[in-house]
């Protein structure tokens, strides 16, 4: 089987955390970089966790790439009331023996996709800045893009009752993705609040008894108390990590072909996904959208990744 080449687009971030484990774990999938963006926290917080989860994953050979520290027009803000200060509170990681990338994430972006064969796949699975900019620095990597299958926006927010956070974080930048004419794909809140860590999935990554596994367990007991406090959750949902698990088989989503536009102007709506689920609009669907997932089919291939590890 051909491995599917992906970028991995983050700001850990807990769930992205778990995105990073299994996107380097599957055997369906080649990560060639890892590229961080401000977002659940500032830059050096969001590529130093992404260097611990890479080096408790004896990720080497993976370059980590620095990118955008703003968004591309408003004032950033973070998310330490879900993530905890650090970006990625909970488990305690020493600081890594691994050091980023000399090259600009932007830049490592563009290079890889001019010379590549229109075979890498972008997974942002932060706010959208980094593959923006590099749209609008090199439109030429557009037809290079096989596809981008992103997390965020939704039906309904949760940062906002408009927005989900990754869009509203940066919706000039989302507005420039959805826009590009490249293959986009949106996991959105409507599949990814579906795809809960219930006690009977804790169970089972707690059996797998491996390092990495232990460290999702610890992810996923902080995430879940902040989830719950914040958002009154029972379980946890797994956002970005969808995204990872698209590439490796789009079936355990239900999606439809819709377009979406992304709202920028809006004093209370800012960020807000507009999905034209009833065609009213008129507009040429530019989006698949996900709109559900299969529970069981998705943790089976979170947990077969992660058990790949010694």
């Amino acid at each position: 089987m051909m491995k599917r080449k992906i970028i991995l687009d983050c700001d850990p971030g807990h769930d992205d955390a778990i995105a990073i484990l299994v996107a380097a774990a599957h055997p369906g999938l080649e990560l060639l970089a890892i590229t961080t963006v401000a977002g659940n926290a500032d830059l050096g917080k969001t590529t130093l966790n992404a260097l611990k989860v890479c080096e408790i994953a004896g990720l080497s050979g993976v370059p980590v790439a620095r990118g955008a520290a703003t968004p591309l027009v408003r004032d950033r803000e973070a998310a330490p009331a879900i993530h905890g200060a650090s970006g990625m509170d909970g488990p305690v990681l020493p600081d890594p023996m691994l050091r980023e990338s000399e090259e600009h994430a932007v830049d490592l972006i563009i290079r890889m996709l001019m010379e590549s064969e229109g075979d890498i796949t972008l997974v942002p699975v932060g706010p959208l800045t980094n593959i923006a900019m590099a749209i609008r620095r090199e439109p030429r990597i557009v037809p290079k893009i096989q596809e981008i299958v992103l997390m965020g926006g939704g039906t309904f927010g949760n940062w906002t009752p408009a927005a989900e956070f990754n869009i509203w974080a940066d919706a000039e930048a989302a507005q420039v993705v959805f826009g590009c004419g490249a293959p986009v794909t949106m996991i959105g809140l409507d599949a990814t609040h579906q795809a809960l860590a219930t006690p009977e999935i804790n169970e089972r990554i707690g059996a797998i008894r491996n390092p990495v596994a232990g460290f999702v367990s610890e992810l996923l007991s902080f995430f879940g108390k902040t989830y719950k406090e914040f958002f009154g959750f029972e379980h946890p949902p797994v956002h970005d990590v969808c995204s990872v698990v698209y590439c490796i088989d789009p079936s355990v989503f239900d999606c439809r072909v819709l377009n979406v536009a992304v709202e920028t102007r809006g004093e209370l709506s800012y960020g807000m996904t507009l999905v034209d689920v009833h065609g009213v609009t008129g507009r040429t669907p530019n989006a698949m959208v996900a709109l559900g997932l299969h529970h069981g089919r998705l943790w089976d291939v979170i947990i077969g990744a992660l058990g790949r590890y010694s």
